[in-house]
């Protein structure tokens, strides 16, 4: 559903997709302590349940990408004006969110808390908690080249200005291309997403670990060109026409595709999980975001969702507040993990049952307190709330 709002195009399902998106990247924030934390770990329910939920939630950043090609391909600004407009917006945000969460661990000890309240919050410093002050300047410094632990969830923000960066040169073809065009593009894109799954178990039989040219003088392959986020970036811009198939079609389809590349990302995960030699990266391969399997289940989202119609308009205006205040919900989610696993991580509530309210709990409190910000400072917040 597109509604006018005299200036723009405001396009509801889109809304609605942000929605299902944020939810999902903070669903996936909310299974990390289920498998870090040496309490729960142990248990096979939470490590089943964390796999049920982590496979299912794969499509979160490959949603957000494809909203960003839907949205701004092609570019119609000057390069200038779409690097200050886009960068420059999301950069101080960045900076001074990444500040906060790095140097959380000496305020922390300034306050005279204990140091395990760093692993509280952030599971994946248990073990390596400290509270001097040189280990958060040091993370401080390579906020410019990398994020932390403490804030995992911002690699997210590499990524993005990395496509703002590239958008104003790929959007130059893509405004000339035919749908024919691109579809040939998405083809060789696709075959591409096999890469992750052919180096792991094709590659070690070639004797050298290498494929398609790449060896130590050349890590730039034959699809490498053509690999990467930059496929969601322009199936978003393909997509943006909407959905004009049936609703038995579409439903059809998308059950499809979101039953097989599941079944793929959740089997290929328990697998790994379930093997105790395997390494990070093997427990990641099936997770890979640009694989087969969470681009089937990305397009079955976002086609099934574009058929979404809402008319009340009290739903409408509060989806348009979400999506002001999503960028500020996704860089301050973080903070609020662990607190929120510590209340119902022991609770009694059932365990199918905790990583939903968890996430469902966090996004409501990171909401809040993004609009509360936009409400006291007004266009001000957005240096601090993106």
């Amino acid at each position: 559903m597109i509604r006018n709002t005299g200036q723009k195009e405001h396009i509801v399902w889109l809304d609605v997709i942000r929605l299902a998106a944020i939810l999902m990247v903070i669903g996936v924030h909310c299974i990390d302590p289920f498998y870090i934390s040496p309490a729960m770990r142990g248990i096979p329910e939470y490590t089943h349940w964390a796999t049920v939920y982590g496979s299912l939630f794969r499509p979160s950043v490959p949603l957000f990408t494809m909203m960003t090609g839907l949205l701004l391909l092609p570019v119609r600004q000057p390069l200038g004006t779409f690097y200050k407009k886009r960068i420059f917006r999301i950069l101080f945000p960045v900076l001074i969110w990444s500040v906060l969460y790095n140097m959380f661990p000496w305020f922390t000890g300034v306050l005279g808390l204990p140091e395990n309240i760093i692993g509280d919050f952030f599971c994946y410093t248990q073990g390596h908690e400290s509270q001097a002050l040189g280990d958060s300047l040091k993370d401080v410094a390579m906020i410019p080249f990398q994020f932390s632990f403490k804030e995992n969830h911002m690699w997210y923000m590499y990524l993005l200005i990395g496509l703002y960066l590239y958008m104003p040169f790929f959007s130059a073809w893509v405004e000339k291309a035919t749908r024919k065009e691109m579809r040939a593009f998405l083809a060789i894109w696709f075959v591409s997403l096999f890469l992750p799954y052919m180096s792991a178990y094709i590659a070690p039989y070639f004797g050298v670990g290498y494929l398609f040219g790449e060896s130590t003088w050349n890590a730039y392959g034959l699809f490498y060109y053509f690999a990467g986020f930059n496929g969601y970036l322009l199936l978003g811009h393909y997509m943006k026409k909407g959905n004009d198939w049936s609703m038995a079609r579409t439903l059809a389809t998308s059950v499809i595709l979101f039953g097989a590349g599941y079944c793929i990302t959740y089997t290929g995960f328990a697998a790994a999980a379930a093997d105790s030699m395997s390494t990070e990266a093997d427990m990641e391969l099936f997770f890979t975001f640009c694989s087969p399997n969470v681009a089937m289940m990305t397009a079955a989202v976002f086609l099934l969702m574009q058929k979404i119609r809402i008319r009340r308009q009290t739903i409408v205006r509060l989806l348009a507040n979400m999506t002001k205040c999503g960028f500020g919900i996704y860089i301050v989610h973080y903070f609020l993990v662990g607190p929120f696993f510590l209340l119902i991580g022991p609770s009694s509530l059932p365990i199918p049952l905790q990583v939903p309210v968890m996430a469902v709990c966090i996004f409501a409190v990171a909401w809040a307190f993004t609009a509360l910000v936009y409400k006291l400072l007004g266009k001000k917040a957005a240096y601090i709330m993106g």
